[in-house]
């Protein structure tokens, strides 16, 4: 699929958002890339109840993108 807004934003830029808004930026980041579902469920539930906000921090740090259900 083709790269959304906040894909080209840099990699500190997008740790910052994760860190501090990530249900709602990743719900609508993974509404773009075509998951519907699972950006509504993410901004609705925060993130999956904080373990998935938690598992983007980590997955930020360590590959520099969001690849959980992303």
């Amino acid at each position: 699929m083709g790269q959304t807004a906040i894909d080209s934003l840099g990699w500190i830029p997008c740790l910052v958002l994760t860190i501090f808004l990530d249900p709602v930026i990743q719900g609508v980041n993974r509404i773009l890339r075509g998951k519907l579902i699972i950006g509504i469920l993410w901004i609705i539930t925060g993130g999956v109840f904080g373990i998935g906000w938690f598992i983007d921090i980590i997955t930020m740090l360590i590959s520099k993108d969001i690849v959980l259900l992303a």
